[in-house]
């Protein structure tokens, strides 16, 4: 079986395939490094609330292209609910922190409501499943493009800031002391991981991209003693996990991103249970 996986991955019919792999090898970069800081930080609900606030620009750029504006892209319309839900997040996070929960909920219902009166309103059918679950088998050459670009930011960012990072994840108090812009990196880091979320949700949807930037480094943290460790582990599970699921959707025709996150939910729930015992 895993044979006639890389006949079909070599075949030139099935560009598909290899996009579908290199998005997941691609993707696993940006899970890994994201997903270790937002960890770390405990932000995940901020991501969450980001991720699923993109389905109001989704919904609004649907509408503009079937009303008003032929040929809107709905990436352009994800960014823009993306970053500016970011934005107000981040400014209620450092401003009145005893608000956060409730700006973030608000900021997540808000943006997926806004996506289906949008939706109810544009002409014909809008499906919103495949914005939801994701389809890596349809990205295209030039999301391909976009995650290698956002890889090698990414990167350069996290290599040139490191100790800045790292310092303001750990103790953000400290760092402040010591003349880091914790304020600064943290505004930055959430617009990163919005425009990151919005790339990576062709790869398993809004819905369930906060659990690859979350399960991998989750797995990460039980071996690494450091940021950067946990940086580097958490790209080698997300990659094993996105090739892992690619292979399994392609044996049992099944939807890859919901397999990519069964498999990686499942292996961190084993770590979870072998850490516990172990102690």
């Amino acid at each position: 079986m895993l044979l006639d996986f890389f006949e079909a991955l070599m075949n030139l019919h099935f560009p598909f395939l290899r996009n579908a792999l290199l998005a997941g090898i691609l993707s696993a970069v940006l899970f890994g490094i994201l997903g270790s800081i937002v960890t770390v930080r405990r932000i995940a609900s901020l991501a969450g609330a980001v991720s699923h606030a993109v389905l109001g620009g989704i919904g609004m750029a649907l509408y503009l292209a079937a009303t008003i504006i032929p040929g809107f892209p709905p990436i352009l319309g994800a960014l823009i609910f993306a970053v500016l839900s970011a934005v107000i997040i981040g400014l209620v996070s450092l401003k009145a922190k005893q608000r956060e929960d409730t700006v973030i909920s608000a900021i997540w219902v808000i943006g997926m409501s806004l996506g289906l009166l949008f939706m109810a309103k544009t002409p014909g059918y809008a499906d919103p499943s495949t914005w939801l679950f994701g389809n890596i088998l349809l990205i295209s050459n030039m999301n391909l493009i976009l995650l290698a670009a956002l890889d090698v930011i990414v990167l350069l960012l996290a290599w040139r800031f490191y100790a800045q990072i790292e310092a303001s994840s750990f103790d953000a108090e400290f760092a402040r002391t010591r003349g880091v812009k914790v304020d600064a990196i943290f505004l930055l880091l959430l617009g990163i991981t919005a425009v990151a979320i919005v790339l990576l949700q062709t790869f398993v949807g809004i819905v369930m991209v906060i659990a690859m930037l979350t399960l991998p480094s989750g797995c990460a943290g039980v071996f690494s003693r450091s940021l950067g460790g946990m940086m580097i582990s958490s790209c080698l599970f997300s990659a094993l996990f996105s090739v892992s699921g690619l292979v399994s959707g392609w044996f049992f025709d099944l939807p890859v991103g919901a397999m990519t996150v069964i498999i990686a939910g499942v292996v961190f729930l084993g770590f979870s249970v072998f850490k516990a015992i172990r102690r």
